[in-house]
């Protein structure tokens, strides 16, 4: 996003780095940044839609996320760093709309993301109304020159089958994970990736139990959720190398119970010791 999309369409909101955001090198994680710009996101002035809410004009529904994308640019911190997040509108169709997002300390670039949306019923996708349209379009992005990502394409095929992966680490799903759609959380479920490729880069380089374990986690996220993940259940988070080269690794992972995908994402993260083999 460039100045004049952040006068004309986006909306500026000031958002503290917090201690539950610091990874282990001290400044703010990856899952960090997804959770900065999703306080963005939630704190967006939606006057119309809320009126029409309140009026009983439409409901009741449940906002679902159907995909997202994060990406750490640099390190931020100490706790307390006011992190400005421009958030504005990519896309809006009949029944889901995209932000697009960027974060900045001062005029350093430090994050961007992206995450498509969608209010529904337990029958499905619900036609998006004129209000809320109206209020999206007050903060839509110029289609031409917008940063950020293309749009998402779903997996593959073969991606949904379990023979795709080579790697797995069994997780179960906790209480504190579920929120008030009674299903595990979209933050939560990025926190399993983070655990899977934790798992796969300590067994890759041999840590032992007791020993220095690797701080490798991933740089950018894009992930695409396909169905609930919800409590109790035990899952399996699969992980595939993609593609390495002598500074970064590309993985490709998914969410499964027993043989059902619930979710894929692809990840860049640092290779750090990681042998050619991995």
């Amino acid at each position: 996003m460039n100045s004049s999309e952040h006068q004309s369409a986006c909306v500026e909101v000031d958002v503290p780095v917090r201690q539950a955001d610091l990874g282990r090198d001290g400044s703010a994680s990856t899952i960090g940044m997804a959770r900065r710009l999703e306080d963005a996101r939630i704190r967006l002035p939606l006057h119309r839609f809320e009126r029409l809410i309140a009026e009983d004009g439409f409901g009741p529904f449940r906002i679902l996320l159907v995909g997202q994308r994060v990406s750490r640019l640099a390190p931020v911190g100490p706790v307390g760093t006011r992190v400005q997040v421009h958030t504005g509108v990519r896309r809006v169709g009949r029944s889901s709309f995209t932000f697009g997002q960027e974060a900045m300390v001062g005029d350093k670039h430090v994050g961007s993301g992206d995450a498509t949306v969608v209010p529904a019923d337990r029958s499905g996708p619900l036609r998006l109304p004129d209000e809320l349209i109206a209020d999206l379009d007050d903060m839509r992005l110029p289609e031409i020159g917008a940063a950020g990502w293309p749009a998402a394409t779903r997996p593959s095929p073969e991606r949904l089958h379990r023979a795709h992966s080579s790697y797995w680490t069994p997780l179960r799903s906790r209480i504190g994970d579920v929120d008030s759609n009674q299903h595990v959380n979209f933050i939560a479920l990025a926190t399993w990736y983070d655990e899977v490729v934790a798992a796969f880069t300590s067994d890759a380089i041999g840590t032992t139990v007791g020993g220095s374990v690797p701080d490798l986690p991933a740089w950018s996220y894009e992930i695409q959720y396909l169905g609930e993940v919800t409590y109790p259940g035990t899952y399996e988070i699969a992980l595939t190398v993609r593609s390495l080269d002598a500074r970064s690794v590309h993985y490709e992972l998914g969410v499964f119970r027993d043989r059902t995908c619930l979710g894929v994402a692809d990840a860049i993260g640092p290779r750090g010791e990681l042998p050619a083999t991995v």
